[in-house]
């Protein structure tokens, strides 16, 4: 666990831009997460081939893509735990 928020134990692609993913405490659900890559980091992560290259980096607890692009683990939790995006002004 890292920090507060479970680890993400499990990812796979559903379909371009989602993901379903199981975190530790066994929570896990579909999360659309397209819109929240941004930057050049995510520009290899955003094309439906490299979308494809996800995988779970067991030291960080998140999803990561070749490249170095991931995605905070405690932001995708609350979308999945809650069916929303945590209020801030934030990218994951």
């Amino acid at each position: 666990m890292t920090g507060l928020t479970p680890d993400i134990t499990a990812a796979s692609v559903v379909r371009h831009g989602v993901l379903s993913l199981t975190f530790a405490d066994g929570v896990s659900g579909e999360v659309d997460v397209l819109a929240r890559m941004r930057g050049p980091v995510f520009e290899e992560a955003r094309t439906p081939a490299g979308f494809a290259q996800v995988s779970v980096d067991s030291e960080t607890g998140t999803v990561v893509w070749p490249g170095g692009a991931d995605l905070a683990p405690d932001t995708l939790y609350e979308r999945v735990r809650s069916g929303s995006w945590p209020d801030r002004d934030v990218a994951a």
